[in-house]
């Protein structure tokens, strides 16, 4: 992990490292522009259709530590009583099967419930494969301009649909992947794996031999309840996000890269970032597929401490059922407070 674990006065004498990075890192989010399909900003007469471009977000950690490092057993005795029928509760409430697995780097401390049990990722995996792209990609090449066929466009591709024609930057692809969750953008990341088998292979050099990786979009979306196929649990998604984000699997510039497109994310201001105090910094990747599946990953920066790294996946129990963004939102409210960060 990127911020070490260590006695009280050196957690203590790191919070203000920390404080400053969140204070530039809460300047810099401040809001995204628009840009053409080059990622670069449109001018008057471009008269192309904008592609997304990130905000800038905070710079990764600069002294990452080994991704995987293990922490001590979640909370015992009557706490972890609480904890759990709390997420017992919310289960009930939403009728929802609920996964979730949050650690605190600043102390190693987890909170988890069905961390274990697997879930479909759906496009939470594209945060991996955009960091996985970045594993392989010299920044300079992202300006390169990636061609695909209109009949390449598939459902729910808000801008690489407008692009078909020209083409796009990988940087912009990425981009609309990770801000706009575009599912073409996710199956040209893909293809600059070598397919699922490429993105796979990334998962486990980082540790990672849980996620299962099979299908593109939006196959992949199509789960079904006892097929093991492009599913993993909450804390295996947690522990590769954390790798990719505040590890030492992609250098500082490239984890730089990945944040501030994931802080710029448009697709969850209501699941994880809705149950966070304000203030706080959030990147993430939500997910969604059949049978209810809604899911967030995320690193939180609360003001003044070290990160929190959050998956939170839910599923119910029908095809058609659909899913509902406050139980994401409420389930991290419980986790934050468990953890004594809110």
């Amino acid at each position: 992990m990127s911020l070490p674990v260590g006695p009280p006065t050196a957690r203590a004498s790191f919070a203000a490292l920390t404080a400053a990075f969140l204070a530039a890192a809460l300047t810099a989010c401040a809001g995204p522009a628009p840009t053409t399909a080059s990622g670069r900003a449109p001018t008057a007469a471009s008269g192309s259709a904008p592609a997304p471009s990130p905000a800038p977000a905070p710079r990764s950690p600069s002294a990452p530590a080994p991704a995987f490092v293990p922490g001590p057993a979640s909370t015992p005795g009557a706490a972890a009583a609480a904890e759990r029928a709390e997420f017992e509760r919310l289960e009930l409430d939403f009728d929802a099967r609920l996964g979730l697995y949050a650690v605190d780097t600043a102390t190693g401390r987890e909170i988890t419930f069905r961390a274990d049990e697997r879930f479909g990722y759906a496009s939470t995996h594209k945060a991996f494969s955009a960091a996985a792209v970045l594993q392989r990609t010299p920044l300079d090449q992202l300006d390169r301009v990636v061609t695909y066929r209109q009949s390449d466009v598939v459902s729910d591709s808000p801008i690489t649909a407008q692009h078909a024609s020209t083409g796009m930057t990988l940087r912009a692809i990425m981009d609309a992947t990770l801000r706009y969750s575009d599912n073409t953008g996710g199956n040209l990341l893909f293809r600059e794996l070598g397919g699922p088998a490429g993105l796979a292979a990334a998962l486990r050099a980082v540790g990672d031999t849980t996620s299962q990786v099979d299908r593109i979009e939006p196959d992949l979306n199509r789960v079904t309840p006892g097929d093991l196929r492009d599913t993993s649990t909450p804390r295996a998604l947690a522990n590769t996000l954390r790798a990719f984000t505040l590890g030492d699997a992609l250098t500082p510039d490239k984890r730089k890269v990945l944040v501030d497109m994931m802080c710029a994310n448009t697709t969850g201001n209501t699941d994880i970032r809705a149950g966070v105090p304000a203030g706080w910094l959030v990147a993430d990747k939500t997910g969604s597929a059949d049978y209810g599946t809604r899911n967030d990953i995320a690193v939180l920066w609360p003001p003044n401490r070290p990160p929190i790294v959050i998956a939170v996946l839910t599923d119910r129990k029908a095809k058609d059922d659909k899913y509902d963004n406050k139980l994401l939102a409420q389930a991290t409210t419980a986790a934050v407070k468990a953890l004594g960060a809110s």
